[in-house]
């Protein structure tokens, strides 16, 4: 999704900086200031910055002004559709993030994957881990699943719909 975000959106407004009156260093300038606000920033979730990216590229190209009246409207249209599209529910229904505070340091990523997969209850993608406190006994991961069907998980454990 952020990759779709940011990249569409730079697309659209170099699209539009090569077609307008304004030079190359206002439109490297603009995306240093971009830069410097995401640094300065409280920290955000890659999904929010494609969709922050996504605004502020919409609000460049409002203004541009370009030889071709149709070319900002179709690439703002463009952003829209592409987030719309990418950021859809049903386009990845059973895939799921989440970040996880385990109550054991686990340092081996096959034995990590099984327990996590043990207590999901779901097929792991990934699993990444932010942090291992061995003093603490604790393991934080960001971990990617799908979920299994619905229609024939049961809702708790030895029971069924």
């Amino acid at each position: 999704m952020a990759y779709l975000g940011v990249n569409v959106g730079v697309l659209a407004v170099a699209g539009t900086l090569t077609t307008s009156g304004v030079g190359a260093g206002l439109g490297l300038g603009l995306f240093g200031v971009l830069s410097i606000i995401r640094l300065r920033s409280t920290e955000l979730d890659q999904h929010e910055v494609a969709y922050y990216f996504s605004a502020l590229a919409l609000g460049i190209l409002g203004p541009l002004s370009s030889s071709t009246v149709w070319l900002a409207p179709t690439l703002m249209t463009l952003i829209l559709v592409v987030m719309y599209l990418g950021d859809h529910p049903r386009l990845f229904r059973a895939y799921r993030r989440q970040v996880m505070v385990l109550d054991s340091a686990v340092t081996d990523q096959v034995a990590l994957v099984a327990h996590l997969e043990q207590v999901l209850g779901a097929r792991v993608h990934s699993a990444s881990v932010e942090r291992v406190d061995l003093v603490n006994e604790t393991t934080v991961v960001e971990v990617r699943y799908s979920c299994p069907s619905t229609r024939n998980a049961p809702l708790f454990a030895g029971v069924r719909p």
